[in-house]
């Protein structure tokens, strides 16, 4: 089994594209933060994390799988 190339390139184009939706819905969370009540700050905070820690294992449990034939 060898390594898939367009899987390859896909995930190096995601990991730019993330950092940029990291960014960018960081700043939004950040602006309207404080118009929210205790309760949504919280989930939101939430999902936040638990999305961007997702996203950056998928990304590199992606890259390692894919370099490594598994």
């Amino acid at each position: 089994m060898l390594s898939s190339l367009p899987l390859q390139v896909m995930l190096y184009f995601n990991v730019y594209y993330s950092l940029v939706w990291c960014l960018a819905e960081g700043i939004m969370l950040h602006l309207k933060y404080h118009l929210l009540p205790w309760h949504y700050q919280f989930l939101l905070v939430t999902a936040f994390l638990i999305l961007s820690l997702a996203e950056g294992s998928r990304l590199y449990l992606g890259y390692l799988g894919n370099l490594q034939e598994k």
